[in-house]
């Protein structure tokens, strides 16, 4: 179950109860085509695998938005999640591109039974440096989410509905 998936599941009301049962997780691997209705708009939604990066720069040109989501339980793939990151914030093709940073299961306050280790927000945005890369031409938004318990995908929710005005 992907991310897209469970997002789309969200009410606009908030009530989390209609997410039904966390699912299982697992990293997208390859590429998934999503439709997502937000206040009456129909957004398209295509979520590349980490592994697909090397052909990431291939959606560019038809890209209206990033959405660039770091799972923040995997401590060993934040270097190369920055990376990615700063690869995207760089690509000609996107720097006026509103860009979403997701990181997703991060420490709030709560436990959560597949995460061994999980950091806070200000942990996962001193590692990435956001403060330092935040300069980028692009406008960054940047939320902390769980897709399992369902919090923060309201944010999420508002954040394509601004963009699409």
């Amino acid at each position: 179950v992907s991310f897209t998936s469970r997002f789309s599941r969200i009410s606009l009301k908030g009530n989390h109860a209609e997410l039904g049962e966390p699912p299982g997780t697992l990293p997208t691997v390859g590429t998934n085509l999503t439709d997502i209705v937000v206040h009456k708009i129909k957004i398209i939604v295509r979520e590349l695998g980490g592994c697909m990066g090397p052909i990431w720069p291939s959606y560019y040109r038809d890209c209206c938005s990033v959405i660039f989501m770091v799972d923040a339980a995997n401590t060993t793939q934040v270097s190369s999640s920055c990376i990615q990151l700063l690869s995207v914030l760089s690509a000609e093709a996107l720097e006026t591109t509103s860009v979403l940073i997701l990181f997703h299961k991060y420490f709030v306050l709560c436990t959560f039974s597949d995460i061994p280790c999980p950091m806070s927000l200000v942990e996962m945005k001193s590692l990435f440096r956001l403060d330092d890369i935040i300069c980028a031409r692009q406008p960054i938004t940047v939320l902390g989410i769980s897709a399992r318990n369902g919090q923060g995908l309201q944010d999420v929710q508002k954040w394509l509905h601004s963009i699409q005005k």
